[in-house]
């Protein structure tokens, strides 16, 4: 059973609204990284409703944006209340090297991934030399 009165938790709860808590982060946790010719973002969102989550690119400016609710209802009676809720987003500036118009999004257990591709213009590219009868080379890209 939870105790239901704490009595330091009004002292807690006006450090929480002034200082922030690890438990009450002001942006949604992250991790980035490239895997060949895939550029990937995973978004930390556990318990949020997949159609609360809005993924949006303008022009180089990625946005993710999710919202977590509390339990709604009569019968609902809230005990504790230590995970965030509320409006979470994100903004990523992204290199001109990906190619946004092909972004993919999954969300699963509560991660949501983005997949975005290496533009073609920024995959290295293999160059040919040819010899001219001049001695000199000639250079084909």
């Amino acid at each position: 059973m939870l105790m239901r009165t704490d009595p330091f938790r009004e002292i807690d709860r006006l450090a929480e609204q002034f200082l922030g808590t690890t438990s009450r982060p002001a942006v949604m946790h992250m991790d980035a990284y490239r895997d060949g010719d895939y550029f990937y973002a995973a978004f930390d969102l556990p318990g949020v409703d997949p159609d609360s989550i809005d993924c949006t690119v303008q022009r180089n400016v990625l946005t993710v944006r999710a919202e977590r609710r509390r339990p709604a209802g009569d019968t609902v009676e809230l005990v504790a209340a230590e995970r965030p809720m509320g409006v979470f987003s994100r903004q990523l500036f992204l290199g001109d090297t990906l190619d946004t118009d092909k972004l993919e999004a999954g969300y699963d257990n509560g991660v949501l991934t983005l997949r975005i591709p290496v533009a073609e213009r920024a995959k290295p590219r293999r160059v040919t030399v040819t010899a001219t009868g001049n001695g000199r080379k000639q250079i084909n890209a």
